[in-house]
């Protein structure tokens, strides 16, 4: 009997998909770190055959040829992808057949010019095949929105807008029932607007109520779905070129090395950046000089990917138990291609403190101290949108854009640094202050709290 499995990466809004079918298999756009999926597969004696990319991501490094690697499948993907690497190119209604299931390619140009979407038909002896059971959309139909098509360029956004809105009208003349299977979901920068909170859906469903299937004509569709898109993190720039070229394989997270307080230091002397990922307060009230603050979160790499130059060294400081920690952290730098951590600080901050080496501080505050005074103070708004109803009086500048625009803060003032909720303040703030500028982050409430008391 055919199932899929569906595994969630919260970390960056997507998914990946298993189908199975007798004792074989098919992954569809999977995560880097998917070893031990590879290993369950293993264990339950499924062949992974085939893994299948709906397009040349974005926004993670692809697990294909790891799992290529570790089990001698077959990667499959759009023919129009220019990969520098063995594969197959499946192109409009070209079939691969994962034990009595098949599998149909579908061109669906839009998120990407290579786009390419997957029918999923039960039995592959039934020749008439009339009505799929799901289909993998990748970055084309979302649950509730529709990939963005801007990510390749902005010389490209309108052509592949228009092809987005072609591509969504094919999707929708599906039967009703046909599930919907998209990789980008809810918290993903690859979504044109904001994505349901359900990572699957049908079509039917989304017939109804996707507003991307709303548009009056194309013209509607093109001028609604590129204009308000947020920033996206700066590392995506250098996905698409790794995911072309092959990333290399890693065979397992590697394992991450305990560092001495003088190695670090000599690590920092040497233009290494301190990723510290303590819970905000704790960070604010002791830290390395030269860290910045990213709590170990579902978000850690997402937003070091936002301010950390793509390439940079990196050196932890980990939050017990820092085994634990220092294995999510490595896994998720590397679904992003941030190979390069030389490690972490071993004992943590206090074997920092005992090594008599100094350590920083800032204030912090919640946003009830804030409300109502905001015009007796500089305040930085980072959220990643600036939606309507920012406060007045206030400076907004996007997390993803200020470390290239320190410069246009005040240095002879404290500013203070507020978000949705406190958690990319907090990211903010110690930015400000690696920077030498005076600077309070409100840690807890945001801009909601603020203009409640407007």
């Amino acid at each position: 009997m055919d199932r899929i499995e569906i595994m969630t990466t919260p970390s960056l809004g997507d998914s990946s998909y298993l189908l199975v079918s007798g004792d074989e298999a098919a992954l569809v756009d999977p995560q880097r770190d998917s070893w031990d999926l590879v290993g369950s597969c293993a264990a339950r004696g499924i062949r992974v055959r085939y893994v299948l990319e709906t397009h040349v991501h974005n926004d993670y490094v692809s697990g294909a040829l790891e799992v290529r690697a570790a089990t001698g499948a077959t990667v499959a993907g759009p023919a129009r992808a220019p990969y520098a690497f063995d594969h197959l190119g499946l192109a409009e209604d070209d079939e691969i057949t994962v034990g009595d299931a098949t599998v149909r390619a579908m061109e669906t140009p839009g998120h990407t010019r290579e786009h390419t979407s997957y029918l999923v038909y039960g039995n592959a002896r039934d020749r008439g095949r009339q009505t799929p059971a799901a289909v993998f959309t990748g970055g084309s139909l979302l649950v509730g929105s529709a990939g963005r098509t801007d990510l390749s360029g902005e010389h490209l956004t309108e052509e592949l807008a228009r092809a987005q809105f072609r591509s969504l009208r094919r999707l929708a003349l599906l039967p009703d029932t046909t599930r919907v299977l998209p990789t980008h979901g809810a918290g993903s920068s690859c979504s044109a607007g904001p994505a349901a909170s359900g990572r699957t859906s049908t079509v039917g469903a989304e017939r109804r109520t996707n507003p991307a299937l709303a548009a009056r004509d194309e013209e509607d569709f093109v001028d609604s779905r590129t204009t308000g898109l947020t920033p996206f993190p700066a590392y995506f720039h250098h996905m698409a070129p790794i995911n072309r070229a092959g990333p290399g394989v890693l065979g397992g997270p590697p394992q991450l090395r305990p560092l001495t307080p003088a190695a670090v230091e000599g690590l920092l002397g040497g233009g290494a950046w301190i990723v510290d990922g303590r819970e905000r307060g704790t960070f604010a009230a002791a830290h390395l000089p030269g860290s910045i603050c990213d709590e170990l979160d579902d978000r850690f790499a997402s937003l070091i990917g936002e301010v950390v130059p793509f390439g940079t060294r990196l050196v932890l400081v980990l939050p017990e138990p820092a085994a634990e920690a220092a294995r999510e952290a490595v896994v998720q730098l590397l679904r992003i291609g941030y190979e390069n951590v030389a490690g972490h600080l071993a004992g943590g901050i206090g074997a920092w403190a005992a090594a008599g080496r100094p350590l920083r501080s800032f204030p912090t505050a919640e946003a009830s101290e804030l409300a109502g005074h905001v015009r007796e103070h500089r305040v930085l708004d980072v959220r990643p949108d600036r939606p309507e109803g920012g406060i007045p009086g206030t400076l907004a500048i996007p997390l993803a854009e200020l470390p290239r625009r320190l410069g246009e803060l005040p240095r002879e003032r404290e500013v203070w640094t507020v978000c949705g909720s406190g958690r990319r303040a907090t990211v903010a703030a110690s930015l400000l202050d690696l920077a030498g500028i005076p600077v309070r982050a409100v840690v807890k409430g945001g801009v909601e709290d603020l203009r409640a008391a407007a």
